[in-house]
C-alpha cells in the first residue's frame, strides 16, 4: 500500500468516525481481547457492542420487562 492511499484512508476515517482513547491496566487489554475472540468478534466491534448494550440497559432500567413495547 503507497503513501497516497494511507492518507486518503485516514481523511475518510476522520470524516466518518470520532476516534475515542481507552487507557486500562497492563494485561487487561489482553483478557478483553481474548473476551472478544472467544465471541468471534474484534476487539473493537466487541467494545462497540459492550458500549451499545450499557446504555440500552441504563436507558431501560426500571422499566418493567412487561411494559417495553
Amino acid at each position: 500500500m503507497g503513501r497516497t492511499s494511507s492518507v486518503v484512508k485516514d481523511r475518510y476515517n476522520a470524516k466518518a468516525y470520532d476516534e475515542i482513547k481507552v487507557r486500562v491496566p497492563k494485561g487487561k487489554k489482553e483478557t478483553i481481547r481474548a473476551h472478544a475472540d472467544q465471541n468471534k468478534e474484534s476487539l473493537n466491534g466487541f467494545i462497540q457492542r459492550a458500549i451499545d448494550e450499557t446504555i440500552n440497559r441504563d436507558t431501560n432500567k426500571g422499566v418493567d420487562s412487561c411494559e417495553r413495547p
